[in-house]
């Protein structure tokens, strides 16, 4: 029988939390050694850089640029807040920015997360930019990644944006909230303005399509790995 410490303490946790559960006995269980390892740098292999349409590239900080020089690059590297583009639902929207949707316009992100299609919405030439996030972290994860990659927006709580509409709305969240939040962001999108919805199951598309259906000609516009996502424009 093995006396280590480690294996000891594990025995004595589950010991006690089998005992705070009200079980009889403690739930058979094993324990391996793990040899260490360069945690970090393996981490890191985890993330590499990624191109959309063939000019959006997300690049870790630890990965030198592409060298095309016509390649619009954002620098984000994984942190509190979700969105690094290592996920189909992100992908989708970056995609769909990417293909010119955030040209000129004034973009509203909303649910920034790391801020990650905010960033991408300036770098992609739009007039003016604003991230929302009910989560204090994301804000500033928002705000630090919008400086680290040399570009203007504006970061608030729901309650603090400023009043308006934008051409272009994004919401990468998930279905329930984004059915719930349908008419809050129907008015911030000005008539004639486009939405782009994701952190949709592709299971579900059709539901989400059908809720923002009274203010928008909404439709399923790509689908990724089980994910979709959902894009119309403001009747």
């Amino acid at each position: 029988m093995c006396s280590s410490p480690g294996i000891a303490d594990a025995a004595a946790v589950l010991g006690a939390a089998a005992a705070a559960a009200g079980l009889q006995a403690v739930p058979p269980f094993r324990t391996e050694l793990v040899a260490d390892q360069d945690w970090v740098r393996a981490t890191q292999a985890q993330f590499a850089p990624l191109c959309l349409e063939g000019r959006l590239w997300v690049v870790p900080s630890w990965h030198p640029v592409p060298p095309d020089p016509h390649a619009v690059v954002m620098r984000i590297d994984p942190g509190l807040a979700f969105g690094t583009g290592s996920h189909a639902s992100t992908r989708l929207v970056l995609g769909w920015l990417a293909r010119g949707a955030a040209t000129g316009a004034a973009v509203l992100d909303y649910g920034c997360g790391s801020g990650i299609l905010a960033i991408a919405a300036a770098k992609l030439g739009a007039v003016r930019v604003d991230a929302v996030d009910v989560d204090p972290l994301a804000l500033v994860t928002t705000i630090d990644n919008a400086r680290a990659n040399g570009v203007g927006l504006g970061a608030h709580a729901p309650e603090q944006l400023p009043p308006g509409a934008y051409d272009v709305v994004v919401a990468n969240i998930l279905s329930q909230p984004l059915i719930v939040l349908e008419p809050l962001l129907a008015e911030r999108t000005r008539r004639g303005g486009r939405i782009a919805l994701s952190g949709i199951l592709e299971a579900q598309a059709g539901e989400v399509a059908a809720a923002y259906g009274s203010h928008f000609d909404a439709r399923i516009a790509a689908r990724e790995d089980g994910w979709a996502l959902v894009e119309g424009r403001r009747q």
